[in-house]
């Protein structure tokens, strides 16, 4: 596979952050996706002074707070101006500790169904954090979320959307975050993929079937999504980060937080290897 194979924090949530940073490398796992919510906060950059000393690179920053509307997920802070303070207390807070990775955002669900205003509210705030993000030397990525999720934790469910929302920002310090098992039944979503081309600065990975909950997905390998069609696409569009497996398994009765996490992660690996290496011509 052309990608470097990391490893999301959400995918291995019984484990501690020092666990994640201890088993990701002695599996040989090359990046990690720190999610804040496991670190503590009056320790946070030392521990993630200790991932980098590993020799896990840090690829991207899930922040707390990282909707700019409400979020089933993230409930609190309510007010929007509020969440947007989370969020650039999260930027400046661990940037330092983090350069040249990436803070992945969402716009969070639409008050009253008024998908407009939070599209426009979105490129208010990220007009504001952008420059905020270049001075400490990372960037932000725009995530769109599957439709399973609209109205409960995001506006937009498409690349197509946003890319308009990036290209309504016009900031060099915002890209896309591309995450599969959100898009990948998105018409011409190959296209899709192509358009985004250099602005692609996160690539996630999972599985699909049909969720049992918010919070289903598989092991990539296991489930219908065409990964390897959609890693050539994103190759070919010029991306050549990490592939970090994201995997939420919550609420269903064979979650994978029950199962043996370490084989979960290797296995996550010879998934991604196999679909890359048997893409259909």
């Amino acid at each position: 596979m052309p990608f470097l194979f990391g490893m999301n924090e959400f995918t291995t949530q019984p484990w501690s952050f020092e666990e994640d940073v201890a088993r990701y490398k002695a599996l040989g796992v090359d990046a990690i996706e720190i999610c804040e919510a496991k670190l503590d906060r009056s320790r946070a950059g030392e521990q993630i002074e200790f991932a980098s000393e590993t020799g896990l690179i840090i690829s991207a920053i899930q922040p707390a707070v990282r909707t700019f509307f409400g979020s089933k997920m993230v409930p609190s802070p309510f007010e929007p101006n509020a969440r947007a303070d989370a969020f650039e207390y999260s930027l400046k807070s661990l940037a330092p500790y983090a350069p040249g990775s990436v803070f992945i955002c969402n716009t969070g669900a639409p008050p009253n169904g008024n998908i407009q205003f939070v599209l426009d509210e979105t490129i208010r705030y990220l007009r504001r954090l952008c420059p905020i993000a270049l001075d400490l030397g990372v960037s932000l990525a725009l995530e769109p979320l599957n439709p399973v999720s609209m109205n409960l934790e995001s506006a937009i469910c498409t690349i197509a959307q946003t890319m308009d929302i990036i290209d309504g920002v016009g900031h060099p310090a915002i890209g896309l975050c591309l995450d599969y098992w959100n898009i990948w039944q998105e018409d011409n979503v190959e296209a899709q993929i192509s358009r985004a081309g250099s602005k692609i600065s996160v690539l996630q990975a999972s599985d699909w079937r049909v969720p049992l909950s918010g919070a289903d997905r598989l092991i990539p390998g296991d489930g219908s999504i065409p990964l390897g069609t959609l890693l050539r696409a994103t190759h070919d569009a010029g991306y050549r980060g990490a592939c970090t497996v994201e995997i939420f398994s919550d609420g269903v009765p064979d979650s994978l937080y029950r199962d043996d996490l370490q084989q979960v992660i290797q296995k996550s690996r010879l998934g991604l290897e196999d679909a890359w290496e048997n893409i259909p011509r």
